[in-house]
């Protein structure tokens, strides 16, 4: 059985601050969000206490007792940093619990913002980024004390980066900038204000204004270009129009420095296939990593090293690498490689496999793959989202297909979904009717009235489909779906939404072709859809790149250039979520770098992007093809 998936551990959003970590087994429903909201009323007011007289004259009794004695004060504050420590310590459900036992009414102004934080926190937990926001969005911050609006505004950047929304989580981290004093933590912010802005395009960043948000933005785009002649004449000019600004200019005197995450690795090894099974998938690999680092613009960009991953043992050339000064490993590929690395190595430097095997955990050890932890999950959670509940079920009659139900039924089991119904159909086939009329209970229909039907002349039987279910899970490549798709509209199913795995996308837009693909969501790397991915590299900037490769491998170009730019990131990754070309990206506690994806229906023959999921769990099956089988 797969794992049970723990949501991240988000700690230290700045030094001294353990955030949240996701050792929940489940996430809250939509109902217990829904009552986290209905337990703090936007304007709940501290209800003034009547007095009565009794029946002795001249005195006075109270009808009511006051909520905000000082002793339930005191009571109350303990049970809220009980809460905080349960948020600290992982423990998600508990922590909704301690939360949900708190009466609002009982509690002073601040207490009550307070509470609302610490929901916000759980929300965050939970990977419920969308609910968070909202959550916060009911507290006044000015409520709260100094330490709790720094946790107010370093949770909503991070749920604003979680989401995609890049320049509200600047936003609030420029907020968070006047509230933080200890240099360290400044340099921190300031870097995560920066890059967060440079991840917008110029366009976003122009601005007539003079404030704050202006002079990051100006600030921006002027170290976007710091190699240029100009650049020093640019500076003096953005001082002269903000001179009162809080941005701290000495990096730029520090050649050591550079504003953007230039590298922390001099040196970084890639442990790529070569040879082999697998050339195509590492040549592909390879080609974005190096579009990534051929577009990097800093000046001290590392040494790379590329190591042939089938002609020697990963532990020799794991050592090989460290002894020619490798600061970083990027590799190997291959499943069985990466365990046999974790069985035998100690890392003294770190490594980030490109493969991902549930239960492994090793120090400096990360994975990063196009991981099945990520698709199943989301497009439940989408199906969910959309307010379904009972679902059917068609995978492919093979191995992967087997696999696929189980984590699809497992993944919507536990969002308080119910799984009708599953089938599997031949993949080697085009016609699907068999297995479309038992998934619909049309062929128990027919059974069920030809001997009544037959005694009648004339009568022609039309078959009804069953009406118990509001979605179809679907595990098919596109080939299989243009046939499926349209057999399912034939046999009186066209008013089911259809729930796709990301396989039913090519990667091109083919409208001619998935026109039979219509209305069917899946949920897919962003780098697919150039109005989703925000980075400079899209489709539209790699044509060349990807032109060379069949689409099976479009996703590992997409992998490649998230490689590269991880590279940079892993330190951080919990506590700044970084918008890749393969999803939003974030670390989980057990050190697997999980993707947010974008989800997308097909709408006469293209697909149309709906947003971002906002969860990330899930599997997906051992493609057709050997290029996907080492990824996946």
């Amino acid at each position: 059985m797969r794992p049970k998936y723990k949501p991240p551990l988000l700690c230290a959003l700045l030094p001294g601050l353990l955030f949240f970590s996701g050792c929940a087994a489940t996430n809250p429903t939509d109902a217990e969000n829904m009552a986290m909201q209905e337990r703090l009323p936007e304007h709940e007011a501290l209800v003034t206490q009547p007095l009565i007289r009794n029946d002795q004259p001249g005195q006075m009794v109270e009808l009511y007792q006051h909520p905000s004695t000082p002793s339930s004060l005191e009571q109350n504050q303990q049970r809220l940093q009980s809460v905080e420590s349960l948020i600290q310590a992982g423990d998600g459900n508990s922590a909704k619990q301690g939360a949900d036992a708190i009466n609002p009414t009982e509690l002073s102004p601040e207490q009550h913002a307070q509470l609302r934080l610490l929901y916000a926190q759980i929300q965050l937990s939970f990977g419920e980024a969308e609910q968070a926001i909202e959550s916060l969005a009911l507290i006044q911050p000015q409520q709260l004390n100094r330490d709790n609006q720094v946790k107010y505004f370093q949770s909503q950047a991070f749920a604003y980066s979680l989401t995609g929304n890049l320049l509200d989580s600047a936003k609030s981290r420029i907020e968070l900038h006047r509230l933080i004093t200890p240099p360290a933590e400044l340099e921190k912010n300031q870097a995560s204000i920066l890059e967060t802005l440079r991840l917008l395009p110029d366009t976003a960043l122009q601005t007539n204004q003079t404030d704050a948000l202006a002079g990051w933005m100006s600030l921006t785009i002027i170290l976007k270009n710091i190699n240029q002649p100009d650049f020093d004449t640019q500076i003096s000019q953005w001082r002269a129009t903000f001179p009162t600004h809080p941005a701290d200019l000495s990096f730029l005197d520090r050649p050591q420095d550079s504003p953007k995450n230039a590298p922390q690795a001099k040196a970084i090894a890639l442990l790529l296939p070569g040879s082999g099974t697998f050339v195509q998938a590492g040549k592909a690999i390879r080609a974005g990593f190096m579009a990534a680092y051929n577009h990097a613009d800093n000046s001290t960009k590392p040494t790379l090293r590329f190591y042939d991953s089938e002609q020697s043992s990963p532990q020799t050339l794991y050592t090989q690498a460290v002894a020619e000064g490798a600061q970083l490993i990027i590799g190997p590929l291959a499943k069985e490689q990466i365990q046999s690395l974790a069985d035998t190595v100690t890392f003294n430097i770190p490594v980030l496999a490109l493969n991902h095997i549930p239960g492994l955990q090793k120090n400096r050890l990360y994975q990063f793959s196009l991981s099945p932890l990520d698709d199943t999950d989301q497009i439940t959670h989408k199906a969910w989202e959309d307010g379904h509940q009972r679902a059917l079920m068609l995978v492919p009659e093979n191995a992967p297909g087997k696999r696929i139900a189980n984590y699809l039924t497992e993944d919507w089991q536990d969002r308080g979904g119910t799984v009708l119904e599953t089938q599997t159909y031949n993949p080697k086939e085009t016609d699907f009717s068999a297995p479309i009329q038992k998934l619909l209970n049309l062929d128990e229909s027919e059974q069920r009235y030809n001997k009544i039907l037959a005694l009648i002349p004339g009568v022609k039987y039309t078959p009804r489909r069953r009406q118990d279910a509001d979605a179809i899970l679907l595990s098919a490549y596109s080939a299989e779906a243009r046939s499926i798709n349209p057999q399912l509209q034939f046999y009186q199913a066209g008013d089911l939404p259809v729930y796709a795995m990301p396989t039913v996308y090519t990667g091109q837009v083919n409208a001619s072709l998935d026109t039979d693909l219509n209305k069917i969501t899946f949920c897919d790397t962003p780098w697919l859809f150039n109005k989703a991915y925000q980075g400079e590299l899209n489709m539209d900037a790699l044509k060349e790149t990807w032109k060379q490769f069949p689409s099976a491998y479009l996703r590992l170009i997409a992998m490649g250039i998230d490689a590269y730019n991880l590279a940079t990131r892993l330190d951080n990754l919990e506590t700044d979520p970084y918008p890749g070309a393969t999803g939003n990206l974030s670390l989980t506690a057990d050190q697997r770098i999980k993707r947010q994806l974008i989800c997308a229906k097909f709408m006469d023959g293209q697909p149309e992007i709906s947003g971002f999921s906002t969860e990330n769990t899930g599997a997906i099956p051992e493609p057709k093809t050997p290029i996907n089988h080492a990824v996946y």
